[in-house]
């Protein structure tokens, strides 16, 4: 015979007290611990002799066959417990409300979502038990299911509160699958492995440096789109799994602010066809007529679309000054201009005050870094600006300066055995010319521009010689003089050194005559006095346009 029914439940394991609690008809059974369980049933019987003794045949009929009670077996459960007195079924009532209260705690802890209506569900469920008993265990089935099916859109819910992107129509399907970290964006830089290997990317920020925050593209997107070393891209990423060190693109949305497909079918740079510039790029700003360098290089010296000019500079001469002027107004002037300013070995006060100064998309390597960082920095802006030009966009680079990007490269490039005066690789100069001749203007649409400075006169005769090597290379050179700078006339322009190659095909008839003119009637006097008089000619007017109509009335 057993004991007490105590006695009779420890020596039973959690799974056999929850079939003998589903017996019974007790609620929420599958969400009791033990000891809760067994608090629950001597709750709902008692603790004599005579209800233990029911708890051992429960227990043997569950024991042989697990699964959902026959209704014969429920009545013989339900005669059984027909027979208790009035007061032990007000006691029984006492304990469901007490069990019901601690339960609905749980419930408020666990699932604050669907409280009220499993809640709902539960008074519905005591009523039909109270009337109907042997239907208990099926309800409680019904009810369980009922609350997995509403878990299952609670989930969602969280997920795309989480999430709080819009999902693009081609992620539909993947939504749930991975865990979409938002939009991405970068610049593209293709890995090739030595021996064929490799093929995939990575979209790097503004630093074009390897980071923690680069996100992978794999070859078959590459391959898909025709993507390049260059290309800005976007589009939602995936979050890195466990194994995995980057963010992932999943879907691309735009190659350069452009549909991924009519990128697909550009031109290679390489196949595109040079010209002549032919569309003049005005620096005049009409609203600071006092500026006079702009002015002064649009006589002088006119850049067009595809220009390759060098801005021959001694130390101190005001080039840095020249250039923050000329991409200012090219801001102002133009919108469709794409503008990259390259610092390369510059001083890092200087890149701030370009960063300061200049709204465009800055790159630089300051002096501090190693070659291979300026290196790296320049031939990532060279192919982001060729990629534009592929897609016919026209982009100006500002790049400061090509002498010491020279130096770079002659202290990177293998020795190839000869050596030019002053130390200097001749295959060290192969690269610094690839990059300054890519500066062209294409008959298909677009165009590169490249103004670069060189250095002159800094008592170092290797630069003396990278400024021979590219002084036949530019169609446009505009010289500063020291000794102008030292007598402080800005700007310091050597106007008799100065010019553009195919000048006729910027200036018009009009401009040409009168800059002709002018420089006639100042080939007699030096540097200092014809840059002197010129500026205090183009000080007296208000723009170039009233300029060059005073001069033709005087040469008439």
């Amino acid at each position: 015979m057993p004991g007490s029914v105590e006695e009779f439940l420890e020596g039973k394991s959690i799974i056999e007290l929850r079939e003998i609690a589903k017996s019974l008809g007790i609620q929420k059974y599958s969400l009791l611990k033990k000891g809760e369980l067994m608090e629950a049933i001597k709750n709902f019987l008692g603790s004599s002799e005579e209800d233990a003794t029911v708890l051992e045949g429960i227990g043997k009929k569950e024991k042989g066959r697990r699964g959902r009670k026959k209704k014969s077996e429920t009545a013989e459960v339900q005669q059984t417990f027909e027979l208790k007195s009035e007061e032990q079924e007000s006691k029984l009532e006492e304990t469901e409300e007490k069990k019901e209260a601690r339960l609905n705690e749980m419930e408020n802890k666990e699932e604050d979502n669907i409280k009220e209506q499993t809640l709902s569900q539960d008074t519905q469920k005591e009523e039909e038990k109270t009337e109907k008993p042997v239907d208990v265990s099926l309800n409680e089935e019904n009810k369980e299911e009922s609350k997995v099916i509403e878990l299952k859109p609670k989930k969602e819910e969280k997920r795309e509160d989480k999430m709080q992107i819009e999902i693009p129509p081609e992620l539909k399907e993947l939504e749930g699958k991975v865990e979409i970290g938002g939009i991405g964006e970068g610049v593209l830089e293709i890995i090739y492995e030595p021996g064929g290997g490799g093929g995939y990317g990575f979209l790097r920020d503004d630093s074009f440096v390897p980071g923690p925050n680069d996100i992978y593209v794999s070859p078959s997107q590459i391959r898909k789109f025709n993507l390049k070393t260059g290309d800005k891209i976007r589009g939602p990423i995936r979050l890195p799994k466990e194994n995995e060190k980057f963010a992932g693109l999943l879907y691309v949305q735009s190659v350069n602010d452009m549909k991924p497909e009519e990128v697909a079918k550009r031109t290679p740079f390489e196949d595109l066809t040079p010209i002549f510039p032919n569309k003049r790029i005005i620096l005049e700003n009409k609203n600071e007529p006092k500026d006079l360098a702009v002015r002064l290089i649009d006589l002088i010296a006119p850049i067009g679309r595809g220009q390759r000019g060098l801005i021959v500079a001694p130390p101190k001469a005001g080039k840095t000054t020249l250039l923050k002027k000329i991409a200012n107004s090219i801001l102002t002037n133009y919108d469709d201009l794409h503008l990259i300013v390259l610092l390369i070995d510059e001083r890092p006060e200087e890149v701030t005050d370009m960063q300061d100064s200049i709204k465009a998309e800055i790159h630089y390597s300051t002096f501090d870094e190693t070659p291979e960082h300026h290196i790296k920095v320049a031939e990532m802006v060279l192919e982001r600006a060729m990629r534009l030009v592929e897609c016919k966009k026209d982009v100006v680079i500002l790049l400061d300066s090509l002498t010491r990007l020279a130096r770079a490269y002659n202290l990177v490039e293998p020795p190839s055995g000869r050596t030019l005066s002053g130390g200097l690789d001749p295959n060290a100069l192969h690269k610094p010319k690839k990059f300054f001749g890519a500066a062209r203007n294409l008959k298909e649409g677009g165009s590169l521009t490249i103004l670069a400075t060189a250095l002159i006169e800094t008592g170092s005769r290797m630069d003396d010689v990278i400024f021979e090597e590219f002084k036949g290379t530019g169609n446009m050179e505009l010289h500063l003089d020291r000794k102008l700078s030292e007598k402080r006339i800005f700007p310091a322009i050597d106007i008799n050194k100065s010019g553009t190659r195919r000048e006729e095909l910027l200036l018009s008839e009009e401009e040409k005559a009168a800059v002709d003119a002018i420089r006639r009637a100042l080939s007699n006097f030096g540097t200092a006095e014809t840059t002197e008089r010129i500026i205090s000619m183009l000080s007296q007017t208000k723009s170039n346009e009233e300029f060059i109509r005073k001069i033709l009335q005087n040469l008439r």
